[in-house]
């Protein structure tokens, strides 16, 4: 089994990276967060991956954080999330918020993310809710209910929910109408 791997990155796409160990390429997918954080070809690149074995392929999921890998594991357990919807979750929001999101049941939160209809985060949230509290990192209560509206609102003016979700975190909480949270996610948005 293949767990950690660290070397360069010869070979970078929008799904994956492929790192050079010891004379041996890896091609490894990473969640969207994580290739940005690659930012160039030849730069060290640390991760902890999974292997997953299929039957006609044997594929590694990397991670920088071996929080990001114990949340793609818990949600590559339940059927119907493979590893490229879990990545797609993982791409979305810190694992810490993420398993704040799940362990409060906000499916609102969760069927925001591509690939994740209302069946699909309902069936998250059941077989999770119990294993979220024992994951080895800190969960964070991101709070997404209170800014849902505004959050959407940003995206479809052509935001990623992950910017918007990080600007409204830094809004002061005494502004409680979303028009103005909108405002001013705009204001440090469009600098």
């Amino acid at each position: 089994m293949i767990s950690y791997l660290e070397g360069k990155a010869i070979a970078k796409n929008e799904k994956s990276v492929i790192i050079l160990v010891n004379g041996v390429g890896y091609k490894v997918f990473f969640s969207g967060g994580d290739l940005n954080t690659i930012s160039l070809e030849g730069d060290t690149v640390k991760a902890f991956t999974h292997l997953q074995v299929k039957e006609d392929a044997l594929e590694l999921y990397g991670f920088l954080e071996r929080a990001a890998l114990e949340l793609f594991e818990l949600l590559i357990t339940i059927s119907g999330i493979g590893p490229k919807v879990a990545l797609a979750i993982l791409s979305t929001e810190s694992p810490s918020v993420l398993a704040g999101a799940i362990a409060r049941e906000d499916v609102k939160f969760l069927t925001k993310i591509s690939g994740v209809g209302h069946k699909s985060a309902q069936k998250i949230m059941i077989e999770l809710h119990e294993k979220i509290g024992k994951v080895s990192f800190e969960i964070h209560d991101a709070g997404a209910s209170m800014d849902a509206d505004a959050i959407d609102a940003l995206v479809a003016l052509g935001w990623s929910a992950r910017d918007a979700r990080e600007v409204l975190k830094n809004i002061p909480k005494e502004i409680e109408q979303t028009d103005l949270r909108i405002r001013e996610a705009l204001k440090v948005l469009g600098r």
